[in-house]
């Protein structure tokens, strides 16, 4: 006998539990199923379709569209990425150069009646040893010293100081390098020199006080330039707010705390100088304050330099556009904005300001005895090597000497003979 369906659902009485609920995996299905319909109909607009007017319309769909801002980031990952790349490259390169005509040169000075300086040594090693592009004739890229191209003398004039220029030196960055890195070995040997003497009662010294504004490069000569010294023998101080204990005492005495002591080559980033040059510009101190400060200054560094330091003041002059793209720089870069600070734009705003008191500080204070050099750094690899040559001649006008021996040197060798 056949079962009756149900008139209003056309469904089987028997089946009508099984029938009106679906097991829990159906449900899924289905509304899998009407999810991937949806889409479906949506997606036919995405081949071109006619409007009433004929023209072809486009099948994009807006989340297809590349946003503007996303685009821009990717770029900049991108070119960062690259720069990178390229950035570790070259320093690979320069690193492998370095050490390839330090040992050069070191061989060339290790043999008896060895060149006494670098560009003796370089010249020794001959052109069919250097890469091509390397330094030879060091001659013909150096002009005239560095002592004499960058030391403020009478007349000087800061405005008349082109930052982007490179005095007393002719070659290109590469070729600034090769000269850095074939200085290497005598710097290092006068170090050692000077700190061995100190251990035999010598009292000599060199003090790098190292000026400039924001983003002018300190922070590179730091590194590529005070970086390479023997951490043994260097000290390093980098000056900054007094702090309320600083406040109360004269302005000179937080800077006598971080002198050098002998054998040592002492290194200040900023230094006194602030105290005639930010409390000036800011107004931090009346001014017959900051003007009786240029003779305190005079007097102290010349004590300092009858104490037996030898003292290198370097002033890096940067241009107002340069500065202004290192700022920017700091500011497209993520890996940069550690570096930058809001109060740059407020110094920026006293150019002037800053340039003036810089010009009378220089004038005011550059002696016979401690004496100003002003390094154009527009281009940061002629600002390194300046600095690192002005670093060597004061070595080489200290001329430590090897202590001599206090033992009898051949009774010694015979007692280690026999131990």
């Amino acid at each position: 006998m056949g079962k009756k369906k149900d008139a209003a659902t056309g469904s089987d009485p028997t089946t009508d539990v099984d029938t009106s609920m679906d097991t829990v995996e159906a449900q899924k299905a289905r509304k899998k199923k009407e999810k991937s319909q949806k889409k479906q109909r949506a997606g036919t607009t995405t081949s071109p379709e006619k409007t009433s007017s004929g023209k072809k319309k486009s099948g994009k769909k807006k989340s297809d569209e590349k946003k503007p801002g996303k685009t821009t980031s990717d770029a900049l990952e991108a070119e960062k990425a690259e720069r990178k790349a390229v950035e570790k490259a070259e320093r690979k390169a320069a690193k492998a150069e370095r050490k390839r005509l330090k040992k050069l040169v070191e061989a060339a000075r290790s043999v008896p009646g060895a060149p006494d300086t670098v560009e003796e040594a370089l010249a020794e090693v001959g052109a069919s040893e250097v890469a091509p592009g390397a330094v030879v004739d060091v001659a013909d890229l150096v002009s005239t010293s560095f002592v004499d191209a960058l030391r403020v003398g009478e007349g000087f004039r800061l405005t008349d100081v082109d930052p982007s220029s490179t005095p007393g030196f002719s070659g290109t960055r590469e070729e600034a390098e090769t000269l850095m890195a074939a200085a290497e070995p005598e710097i290092a040997d006068l170090q050692e020199r000077l700190y061995a003497d100190s251990r035999a009662g010598g009292g000599a010294s060199v003090l790098l006080v190292v000026q400039g504004l924001d983003t002018a490069g300190k922070g590179g000569i730091m590194r590529h330039v005070v970086g390479l010294l023997d951490p043994q023998g260097t000290t390093i101080h980098a000056f900054k707010q007094p702090t309320p204990e600083e406040r109360r005492r004269p302005f000179l005495w937080r800077i006598r705390r971080q002198l050098p002591a002998p054998g040592m080559v002492g290194v200040f980033d900023r230094s006194h100088y602030e105290d005639v040059l930010v409390a000036r510009v800011d107004d931090l101190v009346p001014a017959s304050t900051w003007r009786r400060r240029y003779g305190q200054i005079r007097t102290f560094e010349n004590s300092v330099v009858r104490g037996g330091t030898t003292i290198v003041k370097v002033m890096l002059h940067i241009g107002n556009e340069e500065q202004r793209a290192r700022l920017a720089e700091r500011l497209e870069r993520a890996d940069k904005h550690w570096k930058y600070n809001p109060g740059d734009i407020d110094t920026r705003r006293k150019w002037d300001a800053y340039g003036e008191a810089y010009q009378e500080a220089l004038v005011k204070t550059s002696t016979d005895e401690a004496p100003w050099f002003v390094v154009p750094a527009d281009r940061k690899w002629y600002a390194r090597l300046a600095v690192q040559q002005l670093l060597l001649d004061a070595l080489r006008r200290v001329d430590p000497q090897w202590p001599r021996a206090t033992f009898d040197v051949e009774e010694e060798k015979a007692r280690l003979a026999d131990s």
